[in-house]
């Protein structure tokens, strides 16, 4: 029938009309999920397309099938693609829904800071609903950027944000696990972080991820109370998060021996100690280091001009 519907528009219609004959089977394909003719179609459609509107828009069609199959090599290239007819020409609302497209893409590579960043830019003029409704978008904004962003930024941009307000004025899980960071409510932080991690695994872009967002946001609250103190028993800090000593001790055993704390634990006095990283004296090891580097390839270089 579609085949028939664009022989039909061949030979006795407009150019327009030709044109949406084959976008029809291109949104065929992407409907029952054949995704290499969907593409091909597309490229069929965008021979037929003058305009640059159209033209951005079966690129962003494009850019849509990458994401359900997460088709990296298909995603970037269509972005790029964007991006350049964007610069010939693309209006205001194209150039947004392309922050939109690329953000969800850096968010399902889990560069987090780059999402974040597009994210904020697009809160306010979010269009993009053919990917997803405007309160899951804020879902995305607000669980991405609790992560990249720092304290103040966070209260800045995201809890001052109105057009986030608005929406966490109706979603009570996501406002109790945003303000329950920023507010130091620890214990019920944790509980929260239970919600979202069940909210990672269901979600079918962060979920290759819920492991990690959930490691780091746990180091980001640790830091946070570990940053105001010089040292803190360790059944405090127990008693903050709401879990056992035992269970403290061993996440935070586990986090300091990779590096993601600056501080130790005695375990016999029962106290975590801070040892807050020196810059100047971390500047110092690198010049020596870098030193000892050039050092040696200079005594190389000098033994090679001898010979």
């Amino acid at each position: 029938e579609l085949d028939n519907n664009i022989q039909e528009a061949e030979t006795s219609m407009g150019e327009s009309e030709i044109r949406e004959a084959y976008l029809s089977k291109a949104e065929h394909f992407t409907r029952i999920g054949d995704k290499e003719a969907a593409i091909a179609a597309i490229a069929t459609t965008s021979e037929k397309t003058v305009s640059l509107g159209q033209r951005l828009d079966l690129v962003f069609h494009n850019i849509r099938v990458g994401l359900f199959y997460l088709d990296h090599s298909l995603i970037n290239k269509n972005i790029e693609k964007a991006k350049i007819l964007i610069e010939e020409g693309g209006d205001w609302d194209r150039r947004n829904r392309l922050k939109v497209y690329e953000g969800v893409y850096c968010m399902s590579i889990r560069d987090f800071k780059r999402a974040s960043s597009l994210f904020l830019d697009t809160i306010s003029t979010f269009t993009s609903y053919e990917l997803m409704d405007y309160n899951k978008f804020v879902w995305y904004c607000v669980v991405v950027c609790m992560l990249a962003l720092p304290r103040n930024e966070l209260r800045q941009k995201v809890l001052k944000g109105a057009e986030i307000q608005e929406v966490l004025h109706s979603a009570d899980d996501l406002r109790e696990y945003l303000h329950a960071l920023y507010d130091c409510q620890y214990q019920t932080f944790f509980a929260k972080l239970a919600w979202i991690e069940t909210e990672l695994r269901n979600d079918r872009l962060l979920a290759p991820h819920y492991r990690y967002y959930v490691r780091q946001i746990r180091i980001l609250a640790y830091s946070q109370l570990l940053e105001s103190y010089r040292s803190l028993t360790l059944d405090y800090m127990a008693q903050a998060f709401g879990v056992s000593s035992t269970f403290m001790d061993k996440d935070l055993s586990r986090f300091i021996a990779g590096g993601h704390l600056h501080c130790k634990i005695d375990k016999v006095g029962g106290i975590v100690e801070t040892n807050r990283p020196d810059s100047k004296n971390w500047q110092y090891q690198a010049v020596i280091k870098q030193g000892d580097f050039l050092l040696n390839r200079v005594q190389k270089l000098s033994r090679v001009i001898n010979i």
